[in-house]
């Protein structure tokens, strides 16, 4: 009989839970490692489109994902006087997306990874490809202690700044492509007043915006987004104040006022400058890289999620069928997903300035075309030629 292969996933988010099922499934041995000491709950919102969904059915998580797409739900464009007007949201897009908290898709997955092993609080500190493996020495938080591992395959699925990409294939400032931007995403505890719990409101300016993202069963999720050619600058502060300095000096409004005082009873938050990651190839001996650590289309994209879902299944699934040729199913694997990250990282560009105006010509267009979007949709029922340009393919089936 032959020996079972192992794995090495480093990563216990969305793109590495959805390698270490496929993995499992394929019938590997599987260990997960992560830096932080447990697994972390909440999170910000996600439309998950057919792709995600596609995936996340075969990896068998389905049943376990809790969507909260709201009902009837309207979205708002509106300016700091309180004025508004009816645009597409987010989930008005092509392909139906579905919204969840990232918290949901990691919950479902997690529920799923049977018999994997998880290590929390433990880093790879050093990746030696072997010729047919790699030997892993990793790390732990907790004691310190450092111990050598060999695996058959290393999976990097360790965010944006991934420390498997930086030992295997370099410095990050080899392949993080700034967008001179920064983000920050929280859960409100309330909706803003005078707005319905499922309604989804878009406070865009040049160069900065909020956006609030509803759900059917909780209150909603904010988005800021602004641009800065500084972004060392905006670390070098409290987040609130960086913030407040960001929509300033202009009165903030009923709106932002609400949304800041909600912050500011956050603990929970995401704040970071905006990046893709721009490689020729996710794979270096038995070492490869998933989700961010590998393409990261950024929260502009919108496919992120489904993408880290549709590359662990994907991944799984050619092991599977390929289990004596696992070089060539890395490369299969590659081949097919590269141009659809691609295509999705050139479209973020464009919704960037959707999502935050460059400039006040841009802020201009970017309304009138959600607007005319808006009316469009309502009297044809079809999406849009731009809708469609700007979602990409969304319904791609990667299964092997």
């Amino acid at each position: 009989m032959s020996r079972q292969r192992s794995a090495l996933v480093v990563g216990l988010g969305v793109a590495g839970m959805a390698s270490a099922i496929g993995l499992r499934r394929a019938g590997w041995q599987v260990t997960l490692i992560e830096r932080a000491p447990q697994r972390r709950l909440g999170g910000y919102f996600i439309g998950l489109f057919g792709t995600g969904l596609s995936a996340a059915k075969r990896l068998g998580v389905m049943p376990d994902l809790h969507t909260r797409t709201p009902k009837n739900a309207k979205t708002w464009d509106v300016t700091r006087a309180g004025d508004r007007h009816r645009i597409n949201g987010f989930l008005d897009q092509p392909g139906d997306p579905q919204g969840v908290l990232r918290g949901d898709i990691e919950a479902a997955l997690f529920e799923n990874l049977g018999d994997v092993e998880v290590r929390y609080g433990t880093v790879p500190t050093a990746i030696v490809d072997i010729g047919g493996g790699a030997v892993v020495t990793t790390q732990s938080s907790r004691t310190g202690k450092a111990q050598d591992e060999r695996f058959d395959l290393v999976v990097g699925a360790d965010g944006v700044r991934s420390t498997v990409r930086r030992l295997v294939f370099g410095p990050h400032e080899r392949y993080l492509k700034p967008l001179h931007a920064m983000i920050c995403a929280f859960q409100l505890d309330k909706q803003v007043p005078y707005f319905p719990i499922n309604d989804g409101i878009v406070l865009a300016e040049p160069g900065r915006s909020l956006w609030v993202f509803p759900f059917e069963d909780r209150p909603p999720t904010a988005l800021f987004s602004y641009r800065t050619r500084d972004i060392d600058a905006q670390f070098r502060a409290s987040v609130g104040t960086v913030l407040r300095r960001a929509y300033g000096p202009e009165p903030f409004g009923e709106i932002l006022d609400h949304v800041f005082e909600q912050f500011d009873g956050s603990r929970d938050f995401l704040f970071d400058s905006v990046n893709q990651v721009s490689m020729r190839s996710w794979r270096s001996g038995r070492t490869i890289l998933l989700g961010d650590a590998a393409w990261c289309l950024t929260l502009y994209s919108g496919m992120g999620a489904s993408l880290g879902l549709a590359g662990g299944s994907l991944l799984g699934e050619l092991l599977s069928r390929h289990p004596h040729e696992i070089d060539a199913a890395l490369r299969a694997w590659e081949e097919r997903l590269m141009p659809f990250a691609r295509q999705h990282q050139r479209s973020a560009l464009i919704k960037a300035q959707f999502f935050t105006p460059s400039s006040p010509i841009i802020d201009i267009l970017c309304k009138g075309l959600m607007r005319r979007a808006q009316g469009k949709k309502r009297s044809e029922g079809a999406p849009t030629a731009l809708e469609q340009f700007l979602s990409g393919p969304v319904n791609v089936e990667f299964a092997a």
